[in-house]
């Protein structure tokens, strides 16, 4: 069975904060962040919508992934979003 790792970026209602994480089960960390269960970043600015992930077999592949992105300019990352997701909706609901 393969494992699967994913990295993914998570904005605020108003699109106005952008956090770029990697993880093992998305579904699982989406919901922590969405139901404030860790204290940090996603807590304090109110991070609670999954505009972005792409899906990685390789967890060194997917580090690198999250390393180059969080390394990129906002602008990058708006233009990532845009390209899978347009209006910026909540893919959340499209995952559980």
């Amino acid at each position: 069975m393969t494992k699967e790792y994913y990295i993914y970026i998570m904005t605020n209602k108003r699109n106005t904060v952008l956090y770029t994480g990697v993880t093992n089960d998305l579904i699982r960390r989406v919901y922590e962040h969405k139901s404030k269960l860790v204290e940090g970043f996603t807590k304090k600015y109110n991070i609670n919508k999954l505009v972005y992930f792409e899906m990685y077999e390789n967890p060194s592949e997917a580090i690198a992934r999250e390393k180059q992105i969080k390394a990129g300019s906002r602008q990058k990352k708006i233009n990532l979003i845009n390209s899978m997701n347009l209006q910026w909706k909540d893919l959340y609901l499209e995952i559980v």
